[in-house]
């Protein structure tokens, strides 16, 4: 199923994401902005002299994979052997095939990819609340209530998918059909208790025309099948052609903008829906079985599969997030059997297979693979044998792309709690992201009062590229 996720917040015009959901919108249209003066600018000048320019624009896409509920990453990515007992914990690091650089004895697939990745064991921000911290982690702007925890709302900032849409807007037409946008397994499987839609996955401010298409169906289910069938579109093709002749006597209607904005998404759904490409695209069912079940048949395993598929057939930016089940990362209690019987393999096996895969069809050079989470977790080990929300430190993974692997930049101290070095921000994280793949820092985003809002305000990772 394609849906769009949200609360009944009402947009400028007086439309509901509820009523949008009612008419059957889709969601998610393109492309990018204007130029701004000042700081950004200078730091634009600055790259191009110094040579960084060249890593501009590298990834043609990107696969943001989303740890939702956050990784120890002290049991993942920066173990620490040396450390006092109620830190270090059960696991063990390994070697892999980079010298020097050690991840969990629990992932080792990926220990045998060093090369092709690179770690940052620095990233850092204050918010401890999921809410505010997947928003922070996936817009690269800390939420306007930091000390609350928000569902998603219309002053939200714009996800690194709907500012993709948004750069693309004008180029949809020459993608047959498919959207720029997509984001995978929910958001985050969209709802926690209380039907709760989390922010960080929406169009925030820029409005609901430039959500990510979301596709909650997961693509590991027997009757995965996110389009209707082909007879359905031949339908939609009748009802199109009927509802031209109904607009040739409301011409007075188009002078509303929610009507026009309707027409605007009607035209993309039908676009989606009829298109050959599209349908190809989402058809995971032609991949062979042994490539699928290489990268494992769960939500994960089975969502990086179709994010290859859609980056390979041209759609510029795929979230993959982590089911929200009962084997999610929000580890308070037995984290250490969760992240040995459940967890990690199923990490180790989807991601690594993921960076294989697009490295043997050529495609690794020119996509950029980010895998990250809200925050980290506790240095301390709690009563429960969990590990507990901690935001000062945390590691993000970064691949392909116009990255160079086998780095690790930034360190953490002796606990894994705080940076000892190279500390980096969720700012820079999503500069590091634009910047590959070619959306300029000094972009102002629309906003409904016509306001300039600055698209980034941190600095790319310039050791990495």
């Amino acid at each position: 199923m394609i849906t769009i996720p949200g609360n009944s917040v009402s947009t400028c015009e007086g439309i509901s994401r509820r009523d949008w959901l009612r008419i059957g919108g889709l969601a998610g249209a393109c492309g990018l902005g204007t130029h701004v003066g000042g700081l950004l600018a200078g730091r634009a000048n600055a790259a191009e002299t110094s040579g960084q320019a060249r890593s501009f624009g590298r990834a043609k896409s990107c696969i943001v994979l989303f740890m939702f509920g956050a990784p120890a990453h002290q049991d993942t990515w920066d173990l620490k052997p040396e450390g006092p007992a109620e830190v270090r914990g059960e696991f063990k690091p390994i070697a892999t095939n980079v010298a020097g650089i050690d991840v969990s004895e629990h992932i080792p697939r990926l220990a045998k990819l060093a090369d092709r990745y690179s770690l940052v064991r620095s990233v850092t921000h204050p918010d401890n609340t999921h809410t505010v911290a997947m928003h922070y982690m996936l817009t690269g702007v800390r939420h306007r209530r930091p000390k609350t925890n928000p569902q998603n709302a219309g002053d939200d900032f714009p996800c690194f998918g709907a500012v993709m849409n948004y750069h693309r807007r004008r180029q949809r037409s020459q993608s047959g059909g498919l959207p720029p946008a997509v984001s995978l397994n929910a958001p985050a499987n969209q709802v926690s208790a209380n039907n709760h839609i989390f922010p960080g996955f929406f169009a925030g401010f820029m409005g609901h025309g430039y959500n990510p298409m979301f596709v909650s169906q997961h693509a590991n289910e027997p009757e995965f099948q996110p389009l209707p069938t082909a007879g359905d579109s031949a339908r939609l093709l009748d009802r199109q052609r009927l509802l031209t002749e109904f607009d040739r006597g409301t011409a007075h209607m188009r002078r509303t903008a929610a009507v026009r904005n309707f027409d605007s998404y009607h035209q993309q759904a039908v676009e989606l829906l009829t298109s050959p490409a599209a349908r190809r695209a989402f058809d995971i069912g032609r991949v062979p079985e042994l490539v699928r079940k290489r990268y494992g048949m769960t939500p994960f395993g089975q969502g990086c599969v179709l994010a290859r598929q859609l980056v390979e057939a041209g759609v510029p930016l795929v979230t993959v997030n982590w089911e929200r089940d009962d084997a999610y990362w929000d580890t308070h209690a037995d984290n250490f059997n969760k992240h040995r019987k459940q967890l990690l393999p199923n990490m180790d096996r989807g991601l690594s297979a993921l960076l294989e895969d697009l490295s043997e069809r050529g495609l690794l050079d020119e996509t950029l693979v980010v895998c990250l989470s809200e925050f980290g977790r506790t240095p301390k080990i709690n009563g429960k044998a969990g590990r507990d929300h901690w935001a000062a430190c945390n590691t993000v993974v970064f691949a392909g792309g116009g990255i160079q692997g086998g780095q690790v930049y930034g360190a953490s101290d002796r606990s894994a709690a705080y940076p000892s070095e190279h500390p980096v921000h969720p700012e820079d994280v999503a500069a590091t992201i634009y910047h590959l793949l070619g959306i300029p820092a000094n972009t102002v985003l629309p906003t409904p009062e016509q306001r300039p809002v600055h698209l980034t305000g941190g600095e790319p990772i310039w050791n990495l590229l």
